[in-house]
């Protein structure tokens, strides 16, 4: 058994660096009468057993092409149950992204990433110059440097559903601009500085955008909107900083003659991440025309079983007029998470929901599975 095990092993190396299969060497080996037949079997299920085990530690794959270059992707399968009157309980398909990136130079890379749910879109596609950890340029459409939660992946998000203000306030589903999954079509410039212990204390990014949002070309004026994000994170764990926009509204009637309603926000925000514990946090306030608009969250995790089961709560509030009384939106979430492996995890939220104004039954409660590759 030891024989055929260190034998394994080695056909595996053999085969990765000479790029020939294990079937190959193990006939050679038995036509040179290095060993039997039913050795070199007892091998091939051996080493078939190892590579699969090998496989599956992996995190990622290349693809072949003329250059290298990684294809991944998700999908999440949602289950929601409604209190409110007239919703109805069922399963949809949440999420359906295909991503592909790859560096065609250590200082050259790109990325096209693609949402299949409903109406297929191109929600990423950008090319980035690296040229120092101090500078890197982005061009193309990408996320909006806005937003600690908006520039999570979704499927990175600890919770199945963004907070109300990131909603609300960062191009997404109840923005005035409609939903542009955080994303926008410009150019950015990024970068980190100050390094202890090769963590970065300074992290910037600021760009100009279109502001029209994912797919359309800017058509109605000359008006460019500028964003910026700053970061500092002095302890490893610990990051907290801010950022604005600065941009006008396309879609409606104009404020100012040419350049439509203004269509402004800032934010701050702040991460603590320690071991099993994690405490995130922002606010963001926000003007389109004359109305004046904030909200803020809280958010605590905890793994109860390391890496694997993670609970959490969050407290969510937006208000969509701050010159209106009655119509703050509160929303309490709880629930966990659970990590089978690196690329699939299971999720259930229940989110209960309070309105200033007429009181509302409308809490609902949101089971998730994620797989991806």
């Amino acid at each position: 058994m030891r024989f055929r095990l260190s034998l394994s092993f080695f056909l595996l190396i053999i085969a990765d660096s000479f790029s020939q299969s294990t079937n190959d060497i193990l006939n050679l080996l038995i036509s040179n009468k290095t060993i039997s037949q039913s050795q070199a079997d007892s091998v091939r299920a051996e080493a078939a057993i190892i590579q699969q085990q090998a496989d599956a530690s992996h995190k990622s794959f290349f693809v072949t092409a003329a250059r290298q270059m990684l294809l991944t992707g998700y999908t999440q399968i949602r289950y929601q149950t409604f209190q409110e009157t007239g919703k109805h309980n069922g399963f949809d398909i949440h999420r359906a992204r295909v991503d592909l990136k790859g560096s065609i130079t250590p200082y050259f890379s790109y990325r096209l990433q693609a949402d299949l749910v409903d109406k297929p879109k191109m929600i990423d596609a950008y090319g980035e110059i690296k040229l120092a950890d101090y500078f890197s340029v982005t061009v193309g459409q990408f996320k909006i440097p806005f937003s600690m939660e908006n520039l999570t992946s979704s499927n990175k998000l600890e919770m199945i559903d963004r907070s109300q203000v990131v909603e609300a306030l960062v191009a997404r589903s109840k923005d005035v601009i409609g939903n542009q999954n955080g994303r926008d079509i410009g150019i950015q410039v990024a970068g980190t500085f100050l390094k202890v212990k090769d963590m970065p204390v300074i992290e910037y990014r600021l760009g100009v955008f279109n502001g029209s949002g994912i797919n359309v070309a800017d058509t109605a004026n000359n008006e460019k909107d500028i964003t910026g994000r700053l970061i500092f994170t002095p302890v490893k764990g610990l990051s907290f900083g801010g950022g604005f926009y600065s941009g006008w509204d396309k879609a409606i009637k104009p404020d100012v003659a040419g350049k439509s309603q203004t269509r402004n926000r800032f934010g701050g925000e702040v991460s603590y991440v320690v071991s099993r514990f994690s405490l995130k946090g922002e606010y963001i306030a926000g003007k389109d025309g004359k109305t004046k608009r904030a909200g803020w969250y809280a958010q605590a995790g905890y793994f109860v079983i390391p890496q694997k089961l993670q609970v959490l709560c969050k407290y969510d509030v937006y208000d969509p007029n701050t010159s209106t009384a009655n119509n703050i939106s509160t929303n309490y979430v709880f629930g966990a998470n659970y990590n089978f492996n690196s690329w699939s995890r299971l999720q259930v939220f229940y989110t209960i929901r309070q309105e200033e104004g007429p009181a509302i039954k409308n809490n609902f409660l949101s089971i998730q599975y994620q797989i991806g590759f």
